[in-house]
């Protein structure tokens, strides 16, 4: 190979590494989790490969666990660190922000098994919608207690400055865009609050236009577990826009600064949730769980929400507020 060749095809491998190497970096900056953990130990965390981002706190002897619906995680490690500074006899507590779905399955089968990993704990508190909540009290008169906690609404969660100017529900129907949108059949939010809105909007048409055409031409994704997969395919230009939790979109957009615009919908086209805090009958940690619903329902507990979001419980939410919150 002649000098000037070799430089050549030097200069290409180089430019190639270091594309490869943006590329990397890209994709770990994008993979969550997003929130800030605050782990006393060595911290070991590989992209898209080992990673928990919805397990949190300590797994081994727990003195409280707590079972969240997913699209809390953002809220978990602060609302934690601040009862564990306020209960200094509650260290060791571990919490899971899973869809209230997969975290009933849990409680049902006895474990969580998680790659190689299995999580024999039975939780203190479970938390969900208030329909959800109502429905488990009902047939399985699981809970000793319940409290509501805090609200939420939707929002239309896009990529940064928004580029398809997407305004309302209507728009994402549009030709051309990728959209992210919670499946039904895994997620509460589709059925519940999504679907119902968009029917409002632009009626049933609408909802095919989204849920089946765009989904049979390739141009909607259907999550399992919107709060990871919508604002990571976003970042990921995998999907355009997506419809997701108000508090989703203000984390990633307002408050963690990432490749996220948060797109408002009005009241008058949007649907609430209530969230709704339950203790367990056979709660193994009584006295901890009192003390967390307590904290939670308390000033400091609403505070934490409030910054992230979430709005107080309203004793008088509309009658369409029963939806499973995930």
């Amino acid at each position: 190979m002649n000098t000037r060749l070799y430089s050549l095809s030097k200069q290409l491998g180089t430019g190639l590494l270091a594309l490869s190497f943006a590329t990397a970096a890209l994709a770990a900056s994008v993979q969550p989790p997003w929130s800030e953990a605050r782990p006393d130990g060595y911290a070991f965390h590989v992209p898209g490969i080992d990673n928990a981002p919805d397990l949190h706190g300590d797994v081994n002897d727990p003195q409280l666990v707590i079972f969240f619906a997913g699209n809390q995680y953002m809220v978990v490690n602060e609302l934690l660190q601040a009862f564990k500074k306020a209960h200094p006899d509650y260290q060791r507590v571990f919490a899971e922000t899973l869809p209230p779905g997969k975290l009933v399955n849990q409680i049902e089968n006895g474990a969580l098994v998680f790659g190689n990993m299995r999580i024999h704990l039975k939780p203190d508190i479970f938390t969900a919608g208030s329909g959800r909540v109502e429905d488990l009290q009902k047939q399985r008169g699981w809970f000793a207690e319940t409290r509501p906690y805090a609200r939420n609404r939707l929002a239309i969660m896009t990529y940064k400055g928004n580029p398809y100017e997407v305004e309302n529900w209507e728009d994402l129907a549009q030709a051309g865009l990728s959209v992210c949108m919670p499946d039904p059949e895994f997620e509460g939010i589709a059925e519940h609050a999504i679907i119902p809105a968009l029917e409002e909007a632009g009626g049933k048409a609408l909802v095919s236009e989204i849920y089946q055409e765009k989904v049979n031409d390739g141009s909607a994704f259907k999550t399992v577990i919107h709060h990871r997969q919508t604002p990571l395919r976003i970042m990921q230009k995998k999907c355009d826009a997506g419809a997701v939790w108000y508090t989703e979109a203000k984390f990633h957009g307002q408050m963690k600064n990432h490749a996220i615009s948060l797109v408002e919908i009005p009241d008058t086209e949007n649907k609430t949730a209530t969230y709704v805090a339950a203790r367990m009958k056979d709660a193994p940690h009584e006295e901890a769980a009192k003390a967390f619903m307590d904290f939670l329902t308390g000033p400091e507990g609403q505070k934490i929400y409030s910054k992230y979001g979430f709005m107080p419980p309203d004793a008088a939410a509309k009658k369409d507020d029963r939806q499973n919150s995930e």
